[in-house]
Formats: C-alpha cells, structure tokens, sequence
C-alpha cells in the first residue's frame, strides 16, 4: 500500500515539474529574452509553448 502512496506523490511531482516551463513568461519581453517569439496561433511543430505574451491568446513559443 505504501507503494501505492509513493507512487502517486512521484506522479504529482512530475506533472507539477513539467507545468512549471511556462510560468516564468507573461510578456513579449521576457519571451523575446528568453528567445521565443510571440505567435497569435498555435506554435509551429519545430517550437514548444513556453508561457504567453499579452494573455492566454498569444503564446509565446520556443525552438525544441
């Protein structure tokens, strides 16, 4: 049963980690700095999301 327990809390971890990339960019400058761009779609297949420009509709994306 512990087993189980540990597990989980593994599980947690892992997922809270992987959500923490796109905290850390909320404006064009801190994407630009971070050498993104600002996209209003989707980010192109060669890019990943790293947090937004001006709110949720701009994403600001990341070469992989």
């Amino acid at each position: 049963m512990r087993l189980h327990h540990l597990l989980l809390v593994l599980f947690f971890v892992v997922l809270s980690a992987g959500s923490g990339f796109t905290q850390g960019v909320t404006d064009s400058l801190s994407c630009r700095w971070k050498k993104g761009i600002c996209v209003l779609t989707r980010c192109p297949r060669t890019m990943r999301q790293i947090g937004t420009c001006f709110g949720p509709p701009v994403k600001c994306c990341r070469l992989k």
